[in-house]
């Protein structure tokens, strides 16, 4: 008869792994292509990214430059309401409608309204309230 191994158990600390330059340089090339689908001025999105309009210009004319720990996060955020959008509209379209259009949740303002405050917890409070609307995995 075998014997049995003990196996450690002992809950870990979750640790992400930190976004490369080269996955955040991908996701600011999405977050390009999203800004179009939302209809989004080059200052708005420079807001939603925290640069300097003509920084944002340079870069998306594609002199990208590095991109910071908090740009990364803000990248990170972008891109999960763009997937909770994808989940919870079966039409592409609507979800890029739905971020310009008034809100209850957010005191019948838009979200884009909300994240154009221009904070990173700006944008995490949007993802959040998506996240919960799609039921977390």
């Amino acid at each position: 008869m075998a014997a049995l191994l003990r196996v450690d158990t002992t809950p870990r600390d979750f640790v992400p792994a930190p976004i490369t330059d080269d996955e955040a340089a991908a996701m600011f090339r999405a977050a390009l292509n999203l800004f179009r689908l939302w209809d989004l001025t080059d200052d708005q999105a420079a807001i939603l990214l925290d640069l300097p309009v003509r920084t944002y210009r340079r870069w998306k004319a594609g002199d990208l430059g590095r991109i910071d720990r908090d740009g990364k996060a803000r990248l990170s955020n972008l891109m999960g309401i763009h997937k909770a959008l994808r989940l919870i509209f079966r039409e592409p379209q609507r979800g890029y409608a739905w971020i310009k259009a008034p809100n209850a949740a957010f005191a019948s303002r838009s979200a884009l309204d909300v994240m154009l405050a221009g904070e990173l917890t700006d944008l995490m409070r949007v993802r959040r309230y998506l996240d919960a609307e799609r039921g977390s995995w």
